[in-house]
């Protein structure tokens, strides 16, 4: 018999290689976590590659090796699972080949059966003598393996969403009492309509009558006040949990260190939001609503048999074929839209591309073409838009054709028993009643599985966050800032993600002077944004240290630290607020004499004035709209605010004219006496005042000295001045 080959979704956009590893090890017989195998992947800001996969592999004892191989090989010579490279962008495992088709557990959407051309179609990366080659990465055990220790983590983490419903334990036991009551209710009604049929209708007993109607009118009202009252109590206790739930996770995310939003997207970081809502939604909606249907349908199912075995074996075997019906399609269903969904990836970026390249599809006269590309795309989707729905409408279909066969059959059965004198008419009123009540907790059961395993899914995404390391453990850290001094960089070497990635600065010393401005060029790409960054403890150097003064910044609390501290960087975020909270970012009360000096500092007072509503008007990507050079002098502002004792000013004036630069870098000048400041510029003549001047090539210090000692010794600085501002030989 075939081993079943297991399962794990990707939590993020660049989880696939690590959640692909993680499959292979489970199919071997060895439980990870995905965090575990992240960290051995190191993932980086574009995401992981075979290398990264490679050494983590290793390290869980697999042997690896990367190869580039044919269809006909793998067909044949390769051992499977094996990790494949998917459309060039993706990672696959594959773990089942024949002639025609191709089995496939794509972390991103599931597993699936692909003919031989749509695998050879997102498989295929290059041609060699003729022949269509793709990557594989092979994975096998070693006594390694078998002989390392599963990483000991907590599987379910139920615990933690659990314990937020503890504060209402009073309102949930009213709950359980409530779908108690409901579930009474239900199972007395076909009780109540034998009795309606056999002893009021049949022994034209009006009194009777009217007591079991009346009987029925309470207990329809009272079902009907349990029903609000259970309503409410649900979207009471779901939306305080889910504010608790969501609150919580803002706070934890604050705390997480820069490098987790490095390899994060915004979209995975919205998804965890919206897990949240799927498990309160689980917990106080689903699993409360299955549980209810649960009960009744046990209820049921045992009056049933107890009425008529007969009725109660029609009814459980009906049951059983229609499951399997829908399971067998479902597995169809589920590979259309696998490629439904890349048809629908591929439709979106080609609209995306239409919008937004307008332009120049005017310019070059590719209406046509682009258009034509657009249609051939909705031709393919809709061929699988309609096999899609030819499926579904067989599967429901049939499933409605069980259902009705049942139906008649159990009729058929129940009257036939009437007529032989097995059964009252009664009797059949409410078997028919309980047979329609049945149907609806088979249907929710399906539900119920399905939203548990997306349950699992988003909880493990949750978990996942909650249970990272802060930036920093407060009750380690110095609180009280050390006496203002230098800053001093020790042998510092770093790179951003794994071993295997380029070291971005290598061995570099340095001295910040406290009071003194300290410059830092250099080409593009060569380090100085990092080493910014480094200053600011964003990140821990991978060798060396950072000092303030004689104490190691690892040691000073980030929020002391970054109190003190002033910043411009690139890629400053301009937030959906008026301008006077921009600037003032972190204050809750505005502090206007600072305002206005930092509006003067960055030349903006007069563009602001000038607006209808000052220094309210709103910005951001819901305001008004800002040139680059507007929300760069907002940044100036937002850094002079703070009037901090360190100022760290990276490319601040590379948008900005001219005449906006030159006035600002005066008012900057003056401002800078008495503090340290560390500017990183391509421009030169915002740097030739510094009273050091810090040259980096390739991650490395080349030079340092002031303006004038750079020129003079003709070196790596003259050329960027040179280049700049053409200096004679």
């Amino acid at each position: 018999m075939r081993k079943s080959f297991p399962f794990y979704q990707q939590l993020d956009a660049m989880d696939c290689g690590a959640t692909c590893l993680r499959m292979v090890a489970r199919y071997y017989g060895r439980f990870y976590s995905l965090e575990y195998l992240r960290e051995l992947t190191h993932i980086g800001k574009q995401g992981v590659d075979l290398l990264g996969i490679s050494d983590a592999a290793e390290q869980i004892g697999l042997q690896s090796l990367a190869v580039k191989t044919t269809f006909d090989r793998l067909k044949t010579d390769i051992p499977l699972p094996a990790i494949a490279y998917w459309s060039q962008e993706h990672f696959v495992v594959i773990y089942r080949v024949n002639k025609t088709h191709v089995w496939i557990a794509d972390p991103a959407a599931g597993k699936f059966k692909l003919t031989r051309e749509e695998f050879l179609s997102n498989w295929l990366s290059h041609s060699e003598d003729g022949e269509g080659m793709g990557v594989l990465l092979l994975l096998e055990t070693t006594p390694e393996f078998f002989e390392r220790d599963e990483e000991k983590i907590n599987k379910s983490g139920w615990g933690y969403v659990l314990s937020y419903f503890k504060r209402y334990r009073g309102l949930i036991g009213q709950l359980f009492l409530g779908l108690f009551l409901g579930s009474v209710i239900q199972i007395i009604l076909p009780f109540f309509f034998k009795s309606v049929v056999d002893v009021g209708i049949g022994n034209v007993d009006t009194t009777f009558l009217g007591l079991i109607i009346s009987a029925l009118v309470i207990l329809f009202i009272t079902q009907t006040a349990i029903e609000l009252f259970r309503s409410y109590i649900l979207l009471h206790v779901g939306v305080r949990v889910n504010i608790s739930l969501i609150s919580d996770f803002l706070v934890k995310l604050t705390k997480l260190p820069i490098r987790f939003f490095d390899t994060r997207l915004t979209g995975d970081l919205l998804q965890r939001i919206a897990d949240h809502e799927r498990i309160q939604r689980f917990l106080t909606s689903t699993t409360l609503v299955s549980i209810f249907s649960f009960v009744n349908f046990i209820a049921f199912s045992i009056v049933l048999m107890f009425w008529s075995s007969k009725v109660f074996t029609i009814f459980w075997a009906a049951t059983f074929v229609h499951l399997a019906w829908v399971v067998i399609l479902q597995q169809k269903r589920r590979d259309l839209d696998y490629k439904r969904f890349d048809q629908s990836v591929e439709n979106q970026g080609n609209l995306m591309e239409l919008i937004n390249g307008m332009q120049d599809i005017k310019l070059h006269n590719a209406e046509k073409q682009k258009r034509w590309a657009w249609e051939r795309i909705q031709a393919r989707l809709f061929r699988t838009g309609m096999q899609s729905l030819r499926i579904e409408q067989l599967q429901r279909s049939g499933a409605n054709l069980i259902n009705d066969s049942k139906n008649i059959l159990i009729i058929f059965v129940i009257a036939q028993a009437v007529l032989a004198g097995q059964m009252t008419i009664g009797m059949l009123v409410a078997i028919i009643y309980m047979v329609g009540q049945l149907n609806a907790p088979l249907n929710q059961l399906v539900e119920f599985i399905s939203s548990l395993q997306e349950a699992r899914i988003s909880l493990e995404r949750m978990n996942e966050i909650h249970t990272k390391d802060d930036e920093e453990h407060i009750e380690d850290k110095i609180t009280l800032l050390p006496e203002f001094g230098d800053l001093i960089v020790e042998n510092v070497s770093f790179r951003y993600d794994g071993p295997n990635s380029p070291t971005v600065l290598k061995n570099i010393s340095l001295r910040v002077p406290k009071g003194k401005t300290t410059a830092i060029v250099g080409t593009s790409g060569s380090g100085k944004s990092t080493l910014i960054k480094l200053l600011l403890n964003y990140y821990k150097p991978t060798e060396g240290a950072v000092r303030l003064g004689d104490v190691n910044l690892n040691n000073i609390h980030n929020r002391l630290w970054r109190d003190r501290c002033g910043v411009v960087v690139q890629d400053g975020y301009i937030f959906n607020d008026s301008i006077a909270r921009n600037i003032a970012l972190g204050d809750e009360i505005i502090d206007k004499v600072k305002l206005l000096k930092a509006v003067k500092v960055a030349n903006i007072q007069n563009f602001v004035e000038s607006l209808p509503l000052g220094y309210n008007t709103k910005i951001g990507h819901e305001g008004l709209g800002l040139s680059q050079g507007q929300k760069q002098r907002i940044l100036i502002a937002r850094a002079v605010y703070k009037n901090p004792d360190y100022l760290f000013l990276d490319e601040s004036t590379n948008t900005l004219d001219s005449y906006n630069e030159m006035i600002i870098m005066e008012n900057l000048e003056e401002y800078f006496y008495g503090r340290t400041v560390v500017i990183v510029a391509h421009r030169l003549n915002t740097v030739m005042q510094a009273d050091n001047i810090i040259v980096i090539e390739g991650g490395e210090i080349v030079e340092q000295g002031t303006h004038e000692e750079l020129t003079y010794v003709r070196g790596a600085y003259y050329q960027l001045v040179r280049n700049q501002l053409e200096l004679g030989a």
